[in-house]
């Protein structure tokens, strides 16, 4: 007892020194947050102030498209994942087995890709408005009326389709957590199918659906490469045009602005709907609700809607793409194909490692911290997945290339050699943006797997006397390596699909999958980008699996 004693003791005089680990902590939340930051700071003081034209001209124009987009595919995918997730769990129908997982795919595939596909299929030019020229003999397309493909339209039911999976997750775990007693009162009092649902199944589901379609409409917001190829000027595009054609670096900031606080609204509105709308259980033991068999035609029909977005979302892209990559099988021996995958998988790989580390570190330098700072700062971290890529490329390419000048002029002058721009010149920009735009999910794994470990094992390795580093090497490690490893392919897949800060951020004459799919998609070469995309699909589908397989 005596020989622990004093180890204990050490323990809790230490327990409010600062340490290396928390000064960590909040380096690298301050690293984290920085860009969102520098956004501000370069809107608030911009070299040219164009806001006022801004105002009176595009901005009114890219807020107003940007409000109608997000809105509409918020609430077409909140239907269709709503509905798809109430019907998977309530009723059982021809397919309905395989439906459940099948339903997860879209999210194997990015939007862009899904919005290739679409119009390669239905343009002027595409089979189905061939084949409709060929059959009813019309020469022309004044011959006939077609919708038009390249519209806000097209890109809303593109968008829903790619993203209602998140609505159909959280509301699909909803559903199974509610009584099957409730269920039963209400068919007692003759409610039929439709009424359960929207007067039991519903209002108890409501705060999951608002969190799905929340991140429905972040994700809308995030959004550049189908709004770009659809030609559906947003807030998104628009940060590229002023930057990129105006020259505008504070124009762009400013719009990037507007973009942040439309993201903090809705992280705000989906915080208070949790909020104010809550159930609790008033048993100690749960039983789910039955399902009822649907047979004959209202069974085929039910598989039938679930098909729907399965194929809009998954179906249709991935067959469309892969039709594509069959016909040009040589474009798979294409030297930019390999120099691509080589960059997604060294800059995404080194991203991935670098964020779940410094994401490990973090929240174990905050649970040793015990102060109140890197406990404030530890939720602010996660503000980087809700940003935009385009907000983060921003916020990290105009003062990582003040600083490169800055080190390029003192090396010059110290020794007369130009080194040239050795922060912005290289992949380190994309690294960082990959980092923080994905932060929030390493730092949630590793502080979810922490939150499981008994606290009395660490405080056991450290009374007899283990230092800190050992206690996360020896204790927390073996415990929490899946969960880091799960963080790990996560965070890497998202890297793989991120479209915006890529073309902001990337060096000359460097591609990724993602900005080779969408260089090679902008010049109508659908058969080049198919390559790319598939194995851009190929990441996503690993991904998706392991989803499904934490989901059961």
């Amino acid at each position: 007892m005596s020989d622990t004693t004093p180890n204990v003791q050490r323990i809790k005089a230490g327990h409010h020194r600062v340490s290396l680990w928390s000064v960590g902590a909040i380096v690298i939340a301050a690293i984290v947050m920085l860009p969102i930051a520098a956004v501000v700071w370069i809107a608030l003081t911009p070299g040219d102030n164009i806001w006022p034209h801004l105002l009176s001209t595009t901005l009114p124009r890219y807020l107003r498209t940007t409000v109608v987009l997000m809105l509409s595919v918020g609430m077409l995918a909140g239907a269709a994942g709503t509905g798809a997730a109430w019907m998977i769990t309530r009723y059982r129908f021809p397919l309905s087995r395989w439906l459940e997982w099948l339903l997860l795919l879209p999210l194997a595939i990015p939007a862009y890709i899904g919005a290739y596909a679409l119009v390669d299929l239905l343009e002027y030019a595409g089979p189905v408005q061939t084949g409709l020229r060929a059959l009813m003999g019309w020469e022309s397309a004044r011959d006939y009326w077609f919708p038009q493909i390249r519209s806000l339209g097209a890109a809303v039911i593109v968008l829903a389709a790619a993203l209602y999976p998140y609505v159909y997750l959280l509301a699909r775990a909803a559903f199974r957590e509610q009584s099957g007693a409730s269920e039963e009162v209400a068919k007692s009092l003759g409610a039929g199918g439709f009424e359960r649902f929207r007067r039991v199944g519903l209002p108890l589901a409501r705060p999951a659906i608002a969190a799905g379609m929340a991140i429905v409409m972040m994700e809308t917001v995030n959004d550049f490469g189908t709004v770009d190829y659809f030609a559906v000027q947003t807030l998104t595009t628009g940060i590229f045009s002023v930057w990129l054609e105006s020259n505008n670096a504070g124009g762009a900031a400013q719009i990037a602005c507007v973009v942040l606080v439309l993201v903090v609204f809705l992280v705000t509105l989906e915080k208070i709907s949790r909020r104010r709308i809550r159930f609790f259980s008033l048993s100690n033991s749960h039983r789910a609700a039955n399902k009822t068999d649907l047979k004959g035609m209202a069974g085929w029909l039910a598989t039938l809607a679930c098909l729907i977005p399965f194929g809009m979302g998954f179906a249709l892209p991935a067959v469309e793409i892969l039709h594509h990559a069959m016909l040009n099988t040589e474009r798979w021996s294409d030297p930019g194909l390999l120099r691509a995958l080589i960059n997604t998988l060294t800059v995404g790989g080194t991203a991935a490692v670098l964020t779940v580390l410094a994401a490990v570190f973090m929240v174990y330098g905050v649970r040793l911290s015990g102060r109140a700072l890197p406990r404030l700062l530890l939720p602010l971290t996660t503000i980087g997945y809700a940003a935009p890529g385009a907000v983060l490329g921003v916020g990290i390419l105009i003062p990582l290339a003040a600083l490169d000048n800055t080190l390029a002029d003192a090396v010059e002058a110290l020794t007369g050699f130009d080194i040239g721009l050795v922060l912005t010149g290289s992949a380190l920009a994309l690294v960082l943006a990959y980092g923080v735009r994905f932060f929030a999910i390493a730092q949630g794994a590793a502080d979810a797997a922490m939150d499981r470990v008994s606290p009395s094992l660490p405080m056991a390795a450290r009374s007899l006397g283990r230092t800190q580093g050992q206690v996360l090497g020896q204790i927390y490690y073996p415990l929490i390596r899946g969960s880091i490893g799960s963080a790990l392919l996560l965070v890497f897949v998202d890297c793989v699909k991120e479209l915006p800060a890529t073309l902001l951020l990337r060096p000359f004459n460097f591609n990724t999958l993602a900005t080779r799919v969408h260089d090679q998609a902008s010049l109508e070469n659908l058969g080049n980008a198919a390559p790319a995309a598939i194995l851009v699909i190929g990441v996503g589908l690993v991904a998706v699996a392991m989803l499904a397989r934490a989901s059961r």
